[in-house]
């Protein structure tokens, strides 16, 4: 009997957008510490698109954020 490959064909959705649409104009939160987070390695580098499942406009967005949260100091440049 063949395996079942579960989640193969399961795409990652932007996190930030609703049913209704990615929401105008992207904007996140440089202060939210919690979720820049969970957008970033252990060695504080970004996901890409892909690997976040963010659309574009909000992975634009939240890059920015990112780097706005490091300069602030609120975030590291380098991991730990």
């Amino acid at each position: 009997m063949p395996r079942k490959k579960f989640g193969r064909n399961r795409k990652n959705r932007c996190r930030f957008c609703t049913k209704e649409g990615c929401p105008r104009p992207a904007y996140v939160d440089y202060k939210d510490i919690g979720l820049l987070k969970k957008l970033c390695t252990n060695q504080s580098k970004m996901f890409s698109r892909k690997r976040s499942g963010n659309c574009a406009a909000f992975q634009r967005a939240s890059s920015a954020a990112v780097k706005r949260a490091r300069f602030m100091a609120l975030l590291p440049y380098v991991g730990e």
